[in-house]
């Protein structure tokens, strides 16, 4: 189903080097709110240590925010070194392909897209056939346009937690 993840998360932190070696994961596309940062902005403890030992082990990665606020992604991704692309419209095919060639993986299959949302990061990487990571939000509150979808994805994500067997799994 395009609603499902290819995995469910608790963190970008529970991404690790084994899962994505697995699952020949070459990049990784990365979202910025409620996924890197909470709404005041605060990256997550250990965001850095974490993107910093990814880079080490050869993993690529970038930001794909839908957010039109460019400073708030600036400043993630230069926390993080990384590069980024913002205003994607996000679950739009083009974002996906332009951060693609940002970090320059030719095949879709090898790219992991991280999100907190279902109708923005996962329905997107799925429709692209990269693999999609779900993870949970970093914090309760939500923007305003998230706090309308968010119930609703609540019930996809019990129904997938349902079929699979809860978080860490594999379709």
């Amino acid at each position: 189903m395009i609603l499902y993840p290819k995995f469910y998360l608790k963190s970008i932190k529970d991404i690790s080097i084994e899962l994505l070696r697995d699952n020949k994961i070459k990049g990784l596309i990365l979202d910025v709110d409620n996924t890197l940062i909470d709404v005041d902005r605060k990256i997550i403890e250990g965001a850095e240590e974490w993107c910093k030992n990814l880079k080490e082990n050869g993993i690529k990665i970038c930001i794909l925010s839908n957010t039109s606020h460019e400073d708030k992604v600036i400043y993630v991704a230069k926390k993080l070194e990384i590069p980024y692309i913002h205003f994607a419209k996000k679950p739009c095919k083009s974002g996906f392909y332009k951060a693609k060639k940002l970090i320059e993986i030719d095949k879709n299959e090898q790219i992991g897209v991280v999100g907190d949302q279902l109708f923005t990061d996962v329905i997107g990487a799925n429709r692209v056939k990269m693999v999609s990571i779900l993870v949970q939000p970093v914090d309760k509150r939500d923007f305003w346009y998230t706090k309308i979808k968010r119930p609703v994805e609540n019930l996809f994500i019990k129904r997938y937690e349902k079929k699979y067997g809860g978080k860490n799994k594999c379709i």
